[in-house]
């Protein structure tokens, strides 16, 4: 039993449903595994031989009457079809090496969100060699280092390759979309910022409430009730910059360390009492803070842990909910798509990832990842019906259709300390809505 509310002298119970839950996230976890030396290239061939034998098997219907060759069997003016990876030259990307430069001062001033400059160009490789991109038709600042791509076109006279058309890897294959006759929803929230200046606990506490079924009236406590799953996409803590800074921790740097990961336990437990509930990490939570990130210690959750319900997730996070696929991050992908890159809104850059088909093309050029060797976790084999991003700027959403009829909605989640803004999700048909909760003292 979860809300209840009078009617007529009577206590109304609702009974909360349930919804069958399996996490996909075993891809992304680390067991154990320890650095030995290995180099990033490896990650590099691994996604290279996923997306060219993906591609290559696209070029056949694409192109059937071109060949595709490797880069250093171009010829000039021949028109052929190449498969490569993109790397991005970036006038403005930040280098350690810079720091020690004697000409640092040179370098020109650039905005601290974007490295974006008009000379940037793009090359493609494959493991024998690299070729220059010309044309219009690739704009550099809709493309990120590491993405993989079938190109037509021919070679120059000065060498370069003349882009006249373009394949991605497209929108994964998608199992059919699973139907249901009721009601239930999924929950999302992000940004908590527990320790910062801006997190309100009566705001959150609110959240907690009405989540609970504590709050509202009957329309309210029956909604509440089909609340089957809440997901909290990372930075729940922050940790103050003061405490962090390699000498012996005083007394009251201990509690300024642990008092925000104390309270976040409190008002978790809260939730796991009443509904199932996954944690996933993000960069200002007391993880790894490489890709993939591995899942918040049950220790610093003592009294959320306790419950069955409590399940400690990695970031990204992937699950499978009533036979619906959810597939989300804690905002770390996006973000460095949008220093690297242009678009629109976040929206669009989630959108490019599915028809690249990768998480994090670029990790590990400017993303920092584990340096696997004979896989890359990242790429996205199945297309999700729901693919969340935390710790956005706003809430957004967009309901996709691909070419296979796939259907996936895209969700940007917004940080909870500045907007108050949670995300309501309702598996029966994918339409979501924004939850406000407003604590002003001052209005």
């Amino acid at each position: 039993m979860d809300g209840a509310t009078i009617e007529d002298g009577e206590m109304k119970l609702f009974e909360r449903k349930q919804a069958i839950y399996k996490s996909l996230d075993e891809k992304y976890l680390v067991h154990g595994q320890r650095y030995k030396g290995q180099q990033y290239s490896q990650i590099y061939f691994a996604r290279l031989h996923h997306l060219r034998n993906l591609l290559h098997s696209l070029v056949t219907k694409w192109k059937p009457h071109l060949e595709v060759i490797t880069v250093l069997g171009l010829e000039e003016s021949r028109e052929c079809v190449i498969v490569g990876t993109i790397y991005k030259h970036m006038k403005l990307k930040p280098c350690i090496l810079d720091e020690y430069s004697k000409e640092r001062t040179a370098v020109p001033l650039v905005k601290p969100h974007n490295f974006l400059h008009p000379d940037d160009q793009l090359i493609l490789e494959d493991e024998i060699g690299r070729v220059k991109l010309r044309g219009s038709l690739l704009n550099p600042t809709d493309f990120v280092t590491g993405i993989g791509l079938a190109l037509h076109g021919m070679k120059t006279i000065e060498g370069d390759f003349l882009v006249q058309d373009l394949l991605e890897a497209g929108f994964p294959p998608q199992t059919k979309l699973p139907r249901l006759g009721e009601d239930k929803y999924v929950v999302f929230v992000s940004g908590l910022n527990v320790g910062s200046n801006i997190f309100n606990p009566l705001q959150f506490q609110l959240f907690v409430d009405h989540v609970t079924g504590h709050l509202g009236g009957d329309n309210e406590q029956k909604m509440t009730s089909q609340i089957v799953r809440v997901v909290i996409a990372g930075n729940s803590v922050i940790i103050p910059h003061s405490v962090l800074n390699g000498q012996a921790l005083t007394p009251e740097d201990q509690r300024k360390l642990t008092e925000p990961i104390k309270e976040v336990d409190i008002l978790l437990t809260q939730l796991a009492a009443a509904v199932p509930l996954d944690i996933m990490p993000g960069p200002t939570d007391p993880a790894n803070s490489f890709l993939p990130q591995q899942p918040l210690h049950r220790c610093l959750f003592p009294g959320a842990s306790s419950y069955n319900t409590f399940f400690s997730c990695t970031n990204p996070h992937q699950f499978e909910l009533d036979g619906f696929q959810f597939l989300g991050t804690s905002g770390q992908n996006i973000d460095d798509l949008d220093k690297y890159s242009s678009a629109q809104t976040k929206l669009e850059f989630v959108e490019r990832t599915l028809r690249w088909r990768h998480l994090a093309p670029t990790a590990p050029n400017t993303l920092g990842c584990y340096p696997f060797t004979e896989k890359d976790p990242f790429f996205i084999e199945n297309c999700p019906n729901v693919y969340f991003v935390g710790n956005q700027d706003k809430y957004e959403t967009v309901l996709l259709h691909g070419p296979e009829e796939q259907q996936v909605r895209l969700v940007c989640i917004p940080r909870f300390s500045e907007s108050g803004v949670a995300v309501m999700l309702n598996l029966r048909d994918l339409n979501c809505h924004a939850l406000n909760f407003s604590a002003d003292l001052d209005s």
